[in-house]
């Protein structure tokens, strides 16, 4: 149960869940989209996607502002689909809300995987923070999207398990290899580039970019990614800054093996204070220099151990995108693919899926002792 659309951006779920279907039948729940009222809402459309994945989403008609109403149209639209697949064995939530449509349900296991802390993105509802408690108390296994939530919910439940952002190494490698076609897109635009992607919403800081942008307009600023709950109005438009929208993640290695750097200008606010970037290890596994803001778990490890380069103000990133770009990489990337070598989705994936077994386990012999 997910407050993403599967096709958005590929981030923690597709990497996490795409592993999960090699060895169980994965549905996943989008949030409902809305339609005129009609005579086949509401409906439940389902489609298989390459990763293996079913991904069910609800259509309902528009909202009519009655409280509870969205839940309610969508509760038979997962019973109709328990009744073919049955209860499921793991019910696995990323947005503590999705307790209103599937709560009722009777999972041999409830997984709560908190990636992000939802109640202080923009628009979020003001029951969240009541609704993860609860769900914090009924799951049986919790894990953290990183080092700084997982500070914050083991004071709410001391059995939570940490698995910070993770890397599909070998696909962002290929930037490395020297070969690879430049987009089409880039193609005119002067180097040095530097480049983001990602889900362009509140947490980035946009005064700030645009202001690097002004202070080096010789420097080309691409920014690659959906526009997510803020208008197009409010990005700021410059010569060489340079919004080209998302781009599939097979294209991804495209583009960073034509940038000269990589730039993470996220904004210093409620929103950011606990996010571990996943494009943090994807742009160094793909060999590219890379310049954040101050967030904490892009700070631990990465900006401790002189990997990434820290900076708070538009002087100091431009200053630092200039120190990434003139320095020797040989020695960086040395360290870097060290440091990597530490971590996978794969690994997180294994090691996850042990945590959930083992509750199973532990359910199954608690029962047997009731019994």
């Amino acid at each position: 149960m997910s407050h993403l659309p599967w096709d958005l951006v590929l981030q923690r779920p597709q990497h996490l869940l795409s592993r999960a279907a090699r060895d169980w039948r994965v549905v996943y729940v989008e949030e409902p989209r809305f339609e005129p009222p009609g005579p086949d809402l509401p409906r439940l459309e389902r489609r298989e996607v390459l990763e293996g994945v079913e991904v069910a989403t609800p259509f309902l008609p528009y909202w009519d502002g009655v409280p509870g109403s969205v839940e309610r149209m969508q509760r038979p639209l997962l019973d109709g689909l328990i009744a073919e697949a049955g209860q499921p064995d793991i019910l696995w939530y990323y947005t503590p809300l999705a307790q209103a449509v599937a709560g009722h349900l009777s999972p041999r296991l409830t997984v709560y995987d908190c990636m992000d802390e939802l109640s202080a993105f923009r628009g979020a509802s003001p029951q969240l923070l009541m609704e993860e408690r609860r769900l914090m108390r009924r799951a049986d296994v919790v894990f953290t999207g990183g080092q700084s939530l997982y500070e914050a919910k083991r004071n709410v439940r001391a059995d939570v398990h940490c698995f910070p952002s993770s890397i599909d190494q070998h696909h962002f490698a290929q930037a490395r290899t020297g070969g690879i076609a430049e987009p089409s897109e880039l193609r005119d635009l002067p180097h040095p580039r530097i480049g983001w992607f990602g889900v362009v919403d509140e947490r980035l800081d946009l005064e700030l970019l645009a202001a690097c942008a002004q202070r080096r307009p010789d420097w080309s600023f691409i920014m690659i990614g959906p526009v997510v709950k803020i208008a197009a109005s409010e990005l700021p438009r410059l010569p060489n800054l340079h919004w080209l929208g998302g781009r599939p993640y097979a294209e991804l290695p495209a583009h960073l093996a034509h940038w000269d750097a990589g730039f993470m200008p996220f904004a210093i606010n409620e929103a950011t204070r606990f996010i571990s970037p996943t494009k943090t290890p994807e742009y160094l596994a793909a060999g590219v220099p890379v310049v954040s803001t101050p967030i904490t778990d892009v700070i631990r490890p990465w900006g401790e151990t002189g990997l990434v380069e820290i900076a708070g103000t538009a002087e100091a990133a431009v200053l630092a995108l200039e120190h990434v770009m003139s320095r020797p990489r040989e020695a960086w990337l040395e360290r870097v693919d060290q440091q990597l070598s530490h971590i996978s989705w794969d690994r997180s994936w294994a090691n996850m899926q042990a945590l959930i077994r083992a509750s199973g386990s532990d359910r199954a012999g608690a029962r047997v002792q009731r019994a």
